[in-house]
């Protein structure tokens, strides 16, 4: 992993080092804590930078026959550190195992292999660095030259450490943080006493008496608006599948006070409520000039067990089988009809749906913006090599990758950023090795190197106007 690691031909090593690397980061969706930003956080040890809140780790340490305690139980830093660097070792061929090493170069210096008999020196060697503030939060930001970050917030939210964040910004010149609109609980209407206690809640922060559902769109309304004042310039709704069915608005309604009134829906009214929330949502995102992302296909929270003891996003969540393409061309072309399709980017988490995706976006791109409607760069299970790989070469081969926006972290660690070198990596050895086979011409080396200096900042830059 020297720094030539992945590039395999002296074009991707032009292209890479002399190009790619060269461009600073849109991390353009994240899960980072906005107040560990806004207040630039310390942290006490690797292991809180490092582990804490990684349920990529805790599944390879489950796998590895690691106990629960030392994943998200109360061992000490240094334990758990210990069962990672166990681990470490059984993760070759995983994605982790060079996330892991990348993240220990570009962040300490530390070319070791992390492994039991590294691990104590490691640790140590993490913890004296993380003393020194370029290891803060924002000092990370400002290490990985990351330009922008935009958090994943739900509408209820007072975005009050992105206002502070915003000030700080001013002041030091880092990275800028914005809000993503993220109304999932908003549509959750299979369990009807959550759904309940989040319209109270939507109705305290609006201000709005929510009894109907033309009541619920005006409070969502307000805060989309309070969203955009506060420079949110994206929507991202995590779905299992898309929803299309036809409703009217009286359906709407009765199936609202429905659910209001505690009353468990049928199969075929939540899917029309949701196909409903879904289309006035995709007609805010188009009014404000916001992109509007998906990501869909995760079956989440399998273990119940496990769900029960520690709750979801820690490692229990695993690739659905949906077939969703009807319904996802019913719900953009339900928009497309009356003009008020936005800027769209569709992430899948089945590899099986690459090739459905990166035909489904050329339906409707309307020649208004480069590549207006994108297939979103591998995502979770997928944003490792073999994933990133079928993705572009999907994109490359049924639509245009060079209109590309390009890789998001999609964590919630600050030392996730090495993951844009990984896919920078992966890019260029992609366009190096088909110049080196003779499969695209020599004499294109400039467009090809503006190509990856765009797909790797400045499409995203564009795209979402930053």
């Amino acid at each position: 992993m020297d720094s030539d690691f992945l590039l395999q031909t002296e074009t991707a090593q032009d292209l890479y080092h002399n190009h790619a690397a060269t461009m600073p980061v849109i991390d353009y969706h994240c899960h980072l804590n906005p107040q560990m930003v806004a207040e630039d956080a310390r942290f006490r040890s690797i292991t809180e930078l490092w582990l804490a809140g990684d349920h990529y780790k805790w599944r390879a340490m489950r796998t590895n026959g690691v106990a629960e305690r030392f994943c998200t139980g109360d061992a000490s830093d240094r334990e758990k550190f210990e069962k990672w660097a166990e681990t470490v070792p059984y993760t070759v061929r995983n994605p982790l195992y060079h996330w892991t090493h990348l993240e220990l170069r570009t962040a300490f210096g530390i070319g070791k292999v992390l492994n039991p008999a590294t691990a104590r020196e490691i640790f140590d060697e993490c913890n004296e660095k993380l003393q020194s503030p370029e290891f803060s939060a924002r000092g990370l930001m400002r290490r990985y030259r990351v330009e922008a970050v935009c958090t994943t917030d739900d509408p209820v939210d007072s975005l009050e450490w992105h206002k502070k964040a915003s000030i700080i910004q001013s002041q030091d010149g880092g990275a800028k943080m914005f809000p993503t609109w993220r109304p999932d609980k908003a549509m959750a209407v299979e369990c009807p006493e959550s759904f309940i206690a989040y319209v109270r809640r939507l109705s305290e922060v609006s201000g709005i008496g929510i009894s109907s559902y033309p009541e619920l769109l005006k409070a969502l309304h307000l805060r989309h608006d309070y969203f955009a004042k506060h420079g949110c310039r994206l929507s991202d709704h995590g779905l299992e599948e898309f929803y299309a069915d036809e409703y009217t608005d009286a359906e709407i309604e009765r199936i609202f006070l429905k659910v209001f009134g505690g009353n468990s829906l049928t199969g075929e009214e939540i899917r029309k409520y949701k196909s409903a929330m879904l289309i006035a949502f995709g007609e805010m995102d188009w009014e404000k000039g916001w992109a509007q992302q998906f990501h869909y296909g995760a079956l989440r929270n399998n273990n119940t067990r496990m769900f029960r003891q520690i709750g979801a996003d820690t490692g229990f969540d695993s690739i659905a089988e949906n077939a969703s393409a009807r319904a996802l061309s019913r719900f953009l072309d339900k928009l497309d009809q009356s003009g008020k399709l936005t800027k769209t980017i569709l992430y899948n988490l089945n590899p099986n749906a690459n090739e459905m995706i990166a035909t489904m976006i050329g339906n409707f791109q309307d020649g208004s913006t480069p590549g207006k409607i994108q297939f979103g760069s591998g995502w979770w299970f997928l944003d490792q090599k073999d994933g990133m790989e079928k993705q572009m070469n999907a994109l490359s081969v049924l639509g245009l990758l060079s209109r590309f926006v390009g890789m998001l972290t999609d964590s919630r660690s600050f030392l996730s950023y090495p993951r844009h070198e990984y896919f920078r990596r992966i890019l260029c050895n992609l366009i190096g090795n088909d110049v080196e086979r003779g499969e695209l011409p020599a004499s294109e080396l400039p467009f090809l190197r503006q190509m990856v200096e765009d797909i790797s900042y400045n499409n995203a830059k564009r795209y979402f106007g930053f």
